[in-house]
């Protein structure tokens, strides 16, 4: 790591010194990947592809790894910002999410004459192409050794044979008159593998039957099921920074959230009649971040609060927030358990025409155990709603439906 980079790594950790990691073992960690930064800028192209599914380095909150390589890509994004974009979105998003955070910002106060913010209009950028996938090419089995040898034991014998024939009807054409010389062109095809004769009766010639050789169907490939997934869904754990009543909507709130971003997102929800607002402030809760903004009474909303609803329903039994594991920190990953789920990367912003959520969602429900889930309509499997360190589960609620 080069003295600049070293230097300005340390005034963002002075700014933040959770940069440096929690534990001791987080620390080692944040440190070795900090050392490796250098080595990721030399290819692009390959950074990009690291970056696609991550929104920092090391776990799900920023590093001191995400500042060293931050000022390490500085030299090429500063240089050329618009031409990183067609090509390599997932480095210019992380980019710029890196120097929006306050430690990045405070390191730039501190050192300004050393990574300077990059300003750029991301809605002015062309949109990267996206390129569907080569279809998969079935690769031909090769011919086992065993089979080899014999195909070529076989071509072996077959030539001697015709050698043999060959000489026999050139005897028999200055011994024999023409009808014995018919008669070894007979052989000679029997030898060389000609389809085999038909005789008629009276002497007439023999018709060869050729035999059609059947083509195989081709098999259609297997489309992968494009409907709504859950995967789709952004859903990250939030912190309730500030609650208000809503000036022109009764049942409304307006509340300030963090969920791990530069700045808070304001949220409405309907909870006025179920939760006061002392009840709401302060709490960890699950926020669904890709929704289209909405505008509720003259105010725009960015986002869902994941709530329980009791099975009697809101009026006889009320609503209560499903909530991630004790410790929890805003802008932390859920995702749905499963092999299919675990690893998908949600939609950028769930688009209102194809209803993903609303699809998904009757699937939500939480178990005897309290826990959140969905269950799939067709498999029936249940696939838990989680964070990295656990379960999202309601407080007293069994059965409850989620929205």
């Amino acid at each position: 790591m080069s003295s600049n980079v070293a230097e300005f790594v340390a005034a963002a950790e002075r700014a933040d010194p959770s940069l440096i990691g929690a534990s001791d073992k987080d620390k080692a960690e944040i440190a070795k990947i900090a050392g490796e930064t250098e080595g990721y800028v030399k290819d692009l192209s390959a950074l990009n592809e690291k970056l696609t599914p991550l929104t920092y380095l090391y776990s799900n909150y920023p590093s001191s790894a995400d500042v060293s390589l931050y000022a390490h890509l500085h030299p090429s994004l500063i240089s050329a910002p618009a031409t990183q974009h067609p090509t390599q979105p997932s480095l210019l998003r992380y980019f710029l999410q890196i120097q929006s955070l306050d430690s990045v910002q405070a390191a730039q106060k501190s050192l300004p004459n050393s990574f300077p913010s990059l300003d750029i209009d991301l809605s002015s950028l062309p949109t990267p192409e996206r390129k569907a996938p080569p279809p998969k090419v079935k690769k031909e089995k090769k011919p086992t050794a065993a089979a080899a040898d014999a195909a070529s034991g076989a071509a072996a014998a077959a030539g001697s044979a015709v050698e043999s024939v060959t000489g026999a009807v050139s005897a028999a054409v200055g011994a024999v008159t023409g009808a014995a010389a018919s008669a070894a062109n007979v052989v000679k095809e029997a030898v060389v593998g000609s389809a085999p004769a038909e005789v008629k009766e009276g002497g007439k010639k023999r018709e060869k039957k050729e035999k059609k050789e059947k083509t195989a169907k081709a098999q259609p490939a297997k489309e992968e099921p494009t409907g709504p997934l859950p995967s789709m869904i952004d859903m990250r754990v939030g912190k309730v920074l500030d609650v208000k009543r809503h000036p022109d909507a009764d049942s409304l709130y307006v509340e300030s959230i963090d969920v791990g971003e530069a700045e808070p997102r304001t949220v409405c929800s309907g909870l006025v009649k179920y939760m006061t607002e002392d009840e709401i402030r302060g709490a960890t809760i699950i926020v669904i971040c890709n929704l289209k903004p909405v505008t509720m009474r003259g105010v725009k909303s960015f986002a869902m609060l994941l709530c329980a609803t009791a099975k009697d329903g809101k009026e006889g039994g009320g609503v209560q927030f499903v909530l991630p594991p004790a410790g929890s920190q805003p802008g932390e990953r859920i995702y749905f358990e499963g092999e299919k789920y675990e690893n998908a990367k949600p939609e950028p912003q769930l688009n209102p025409k194809k209803k993903v959520f609303e699809t998904i969602q009757p699937g939500f429900i939480t178990l005897d155990t309290l826990e959140a889930a969905w269950i799939d309509p067709e498999t029936k499997s249940v696939h838990k709603i989680r964070t990295k360190d656990g379960v999202c589960k309601a407080k007293s609620f069994v059965g409850a439906s989620l929205s």
